[in-house]
């Protein structure tokens, strides 16, 4: 089968790779919320940030680092030998912005 003529399930590691980003950002979500602010206490004025950004930083390290390295070696390999996945990878270059985003708009 033509790679272009492929369909969208016929290609299971870039989807699975996708939704594994998908489950990551989620994942991301979780971990950082932990330091995501109280609405009653900014809605009281109190903005406690006393080993907040730390907390935050240590919470979320370990993932982004994992798929920081797995993005870029699924990178290499699209780059090297399937240019049919690039879609699928570009697709995740928006899954975690949304997921900062989303982290962002709560401090």
């Amino acid at each position: 089968m033509h790679p272009a003529k492929m369909s969208f399930m016929a290609q299971p590691i870039p989807l699975a790779l996708v939704l594994l980003n998908v489950i990551g950002a989620f994942a991301y979500l979780i971990r950082a919320s932990s330091a995501w602010a109280i609405p009653q206490e900014r809605e009281a004025g109190i903005h406690s940030i006393t080993g907040e950004p730390l907390v935050w930083f240590l919470a979320f390290l370990p993932i982004v680092a994992f798929f920081f390295v797995l993005n870029v070696v699924w990178g290499a390999v699209i780059v090297r030998r399937q240019w049919q996945a690039v879609g699928f990878w570009l697709l995740t270059a928006l899954v975690w912005p949304g997921a900062v985003a989303i982290d962002f708009a709560h401090h």
